[in-house]
């Protein structure tokens, strides 16, 4: 590959809006072959020089973009398209009512006398799906896909235009691991057909498994490129973030232990539906990670907990007190908040205000007489909130669908937070975030543990709950399946997780 002349080279790409400077100077070299990450926080650049080389923007004077060493148009979708660049986004662009043929070829259809040539399409269909290793027909409609089945039709509409450069944008963010693991047999097939990967990513983890090398932007700059076996944590993470993190997930709180009080105790918690005879004791200022494959139960047993979903059986303890929580209303008042691992869908309220959101949970406590809300509290209250979490923004009241993911997360930390729960369940509290707010986050949660609230954490990355957690519990087919926690000598390790969460220790 080093010796190989590269399939693309942008070089000296600046973009300016208005007065803002989104990127300056950025070069990049990609190989065919060779999948490259594109790697920075939120608001680096990465999106804005994608959507250069895609032809969403035209630079500003004095860059260009060469493809095979040829200079290219750029500014334009349709030619990036005709020069071989394909993307495929986070939030997939599929028709779910048309079949997989229709989608592949939607706006590109071959066509007989003027009229859409059906059995042509799907001829044509078959040898792309052929080439992928896909089971599902040209004539399966999208609607009957997984989301994984779907991500590998846009990648067969990416083939079908003859695309030799491929941008993947977070594309296993919503994945499950059976349909990661499959994407990455078929990433690694393409390239061995010599198609060039750029895969934009936090997930650090895939980046080490797949790239070939990593070019980090920080602030609209070009920070430097590196090969595989110079790609670690701590190097990888100063360069996006622009400092030394020397202690990147945040452990100042005290390990609680059996002599603090328990604050949330569950026993014999089962439902219908993946959850099977459940028991655990959460303490007061403990992180209590819970652990397991997708599919093992994890987010049902919160959800129960959370009186979101309905119990079988079991019974649950609130300070040493028996409590019956049979809908979220009923947890909040409790004292138990719950952030859901799908903050977009079911959390926030994109198209209202970073204050609204904030104060949807206590907008009873701000209600004067006449019902009427007090305006000038809920406003301090968020303004100290965006203060306390470190949202970036530049006014409350700006919609919070505008945030970036990280500050998206924060905001939605913020509301539960002024519940004043005693008990804080958060699942996949950094998913879909960047690494810099990443750090912010595990700092907030070392925080409030340090507060002695009570925190039970689902995630599924294994580096974060070694990382901030006290003890795993570790889940399998529904059940509580075994507890690892760290001892004198050591902290606990991602091979004794999975060996619970696989069945591999023998329990």
């Amino acid at each position: 590959m080093a010796g190989a002349a590269p399939v693309l080279e942008m070089r000296e790409i600046s973009k300016t809006f208005g007065v803002v400077r989104a990127l300056h100077n950025v070069s990049l070299t990609v190989h065919a072959g060779e999948l490259h990450a594109l790697m920075g926080e939120n608001g680096a650049g990465k999106s804005t020089l994608m959507k250069m080389l895609s032809g969403a923007y035209r630079p500003d004077p004095g860059g260009e973009i060469l493809i095979d060493g040829q200079p290219v148009t750029t500014g334009d979708p349709i030619k990036a398209r005709a020069n071989g660049v394909a993307v495929i986004y986070q939030e997939l662009s599929l028709a779910p009512n048309l079949t997989v043929a229709q989608n592949i070829f939607l706006g590109n259809e071959p066509r007989r006398f003027g009229v859409v040539d059906v059995s042509a399409m799907m001829g044509r269909a078959k040898p792309i799906i052929d080439r992928l290793g896909l089971t599902f027909s040209p004539r399966t409609r999208v609607s009957q896909l997984s989301l994984g089945e779907r991500q590998l039709v846009e990648i067969a509409r990416a083939l079908s235009t003859d695309a030799r450069i491929i941008i993947m944008d977070e594309p296993t963010t919503s994945l499950t691991s059976r349909e990661t693991d499959r994407l990455f047999e078929v990433i690694a097939g393409l390239k061995a057909q010599g198609i060039a990967i750029i895969y934009i990513s936090h997930r650090m983890e895939e980046v080490y498994q797949l790239a070939d090398r990593v070019s980090v932007l920080r602030d609209g700059g070009y920070v430097g490129t590196l090969g595989r076996d110079e790609v670690d944590a701590p190097r990888l993470v100063s360069m996006m973030v622009g400092r030394d993190i020397s202690s990147f997930y945040k452990k100042e709180h005290q390990a609680p232990g059996a002599q603090r009080p328990v604050a949330l105790s569950v026993r014999g918690l089962s439902a219908e539906r993946l959850v099977k005879d459940c028991s655990l004791d959460l303490h007061e200022g403990e992180i209590l990670a819970l652990s397991g494959l997708i599919g093992s139960g994890r987010t049902e047993l919160a959800r129960l907990i959370y009186g979101a979903d309905r119990k079988t059986a079991g019974t649950m303890e609130l300070g040493g007190r028996p409590v019956e929580i049979a809908s979220p209303g009923a947890a909040l008042e409790a004292g138990i908040a719950y952030l859901t691992e799908d903050r977009r869908e079911l959390g926030l309220f994109l198209d209202m205000s970073i204050a609204d959101n904030i104060n949807m949970g206590v907008m009873a406590r701000d209600a004067r007489r006449l019902g009427f809300r007090d305006f000038a509290v809920a406003d301090k209250r968020a303004a100290r909130a965006v203060s306390d979490l470190s949202i970036r923004t530049s006014s409350t009241r700006m919609n919070v669908g505008s945030l970036s993911g990280g500050n998206q997360q924060k905001v939605l930390l913020a509301r539960l937070l002024e519940t004043k729960p005693r008990v804080v369940i958060l699942d996949e509290p950094t998913r879909g975030v960047d690494v810099g707010a990443k750090s912010e986050i595990y700092r907030i949660i070392d925080d409030l543990a340090k507060d002695g609230i009570a925190i039970l954490m689902i995630s599924s990355e294994l580096p974060e709950i070694i990382g901030v957690a006290d003890r795993v519990l570790v889940m399998r087919d529904g059940e509580i399946v075994g507890e690892v926690s760290a001892r004198a000598d050591r902290r606990f390790t991602q091979e004794e997780i999975m060996e619970l969460a696989t069945g591999a220790s023998g329990t």
